[in-house]
Order: structure tokens, then sequence, then C-alpha cells
């Protein structure tokens, strides 16, 4: 029994993985436009790995220390976005 409930975290876990990396492509950075809303970017990107709110502004970044997709938000809107070692 323990044996099984460990391979099912292992896989659980890779699973994760596997979908977290998926998000950080690069075709999914170009569908990302200035003036989208927060809602449409998690359309494509999915939720993001973390976001920071300060005063008005919201950055939010998907992926991960190796790969990223990193946008900002005004009023709900995209006004930048840049990448980090995507394809």
């Amino acid at each position: 029994m323990y044996l099984s409930l460990t391979r099912i975290a292992l896989i659980v876990a890779v699973a994760l993985s596997v979908l977290a990396c998926s998000k950080v492509t690069a075709d999914k950075y170009a569908k990302i436009k200035a003036g989208q809303s927060y809602s449409e970017v998690i359309e494509v990107l999915g939720r993001p790995a973390r976001c920071d709110d300060i005063a008005g502004f919201r950055s939010c970044s998907w992926g991960d220390e190796r790969s990223s997709i990193t946008v900002s938000f005004v009023g709900d809107k995209v006004i930048l976005h840049s990448a980090t070692n995507i394809r």
C-alpha cells in the first residue's frame, strides 16, 4: 500500500511539472498582446506561478527559473510582456 501511494505521488509531481512547463512556449507568448485583459492572458497561459501587486500595477510570472514569461498589467490590461529562454 505504501509503495502505491509513493508511486502515485511521484506520478502527480511529474505530471504537474510537465503541465507547468507546457504553459511557457513561444507560440503562447506570441498570443500575448498589449491591451489584453488579465482574463484573456489566463485563457492563453493558465494560472500564473506568482503575481506581485503594487499600487495598481500587477506583474505575473509563468514558468520557472529556467524559462518564464512575465506580464505586467495596469488597470487589468497588459502594458508589457517579456520572456526568458522559451521555445
